[in-house]
């Protein structure tokens, strides 16, 4: 499956080459792109090779898409999310490996050649823990069961999501302004919100499955946002 490069995407890609104060690269699966020096790191780069060269394997963010290739960024990447597609990619390797562990490797290829004309082998292995029937339509009974019976062995380990936010108020009554709305965001999605220091706190959402962790983080945001300027606070999240 070619997949479809978008504005915000984190993306694995391999650098080719450095000319001047410009990093050009691959993206894996089908792209290319290119990063300018002020979005490889945040402050003075001394040595751009100390950040990127020729070869190395980088997790970028992609700001713009243009007939020409993509504008990347390597310093906006937030940890979690390139931890999030490392962990993606690891996981594409294990499962493919788990067909060719039950088929064969000559009979997997041709089978994730089918499966991959419409989306990743790991999207649709992770369907098949809430819904095992799909397997039917490219695995026999007793391949379906020793594939189910292998991903049931790998248990998976809880996943997390930290972000830190800055949320205050002016009003004589801030404090307690602040606690509603944190107390409203809490009641919408079991999460832990830290006090850190003054009018700066930390999100941490744990779960199964880091794009559903993503929605509930973005929901919860949604909604301090929004009680924020409703009641005239000042809130914004920390890159």
């Amino acid at each position: 499956m070619e997949e479809q490069l978008e504005e915000g995407q984190i993306v694995l890609c391999t650098v080719e080459k450095i000319l001047g104060t410009t990093v050009f690269c691959k993206i894996d699966g089908d792209g290319e792109g290119t990063l300018i020096t002020s979005e490889i790191s945040p402050g003075r780069i001394r040595n751009l090779r100390d950040y990127v060269v020729p070869g190395k394997k980088i997790v970028c963010k992609i700001l713009k898409i243009t007939p020409r290739g993509a504008y990347l960024s390597l310093r906006r990447v937030k940890q979690n999310e390139k931890k999030e597609l490392l962990e993606q990619i690891a996981k594409e390797k294990s499962y493919r490996a788990i067909i060719k562990t039950v088929l064969g490797k000559e009979n997997a290829e041709k089978i994730i050649d089918k499966i991959t004309e419409t989306e990743t082998i790991f999207d649709f292995l992770e369907q098949t823990k809430t819904n095992p029937k799909i397997l039917k339509e490219f695995f026999s009974k007793t391949e379906s069961e020793k594939i189910i019976k292998i991903l049931e062995t790998k248990k998976e380990k809880p996943k997390e999501i930290k972000q830190i936010f800055r949320l205050s108020s002016n009003a004589s009554d801030g404090i307690k302004i602040i606690k509603n709305i944190l107390d409203k965001a809490y009641k919408e999605s079991k999460c832990k919100i830290s006090y850190l220091a003054a009018g700066k706190y930390r999100l941490t959402l744990s779960g199964e499955n880091f794009k559903e962790l993503k929605t509930q983080s973005n929901k919860i945001f949604s909604i301090i946002e929004k009680l924020a300027k409703k009641n005239g606070c000042e809130f914004s999240l920390e890159k």
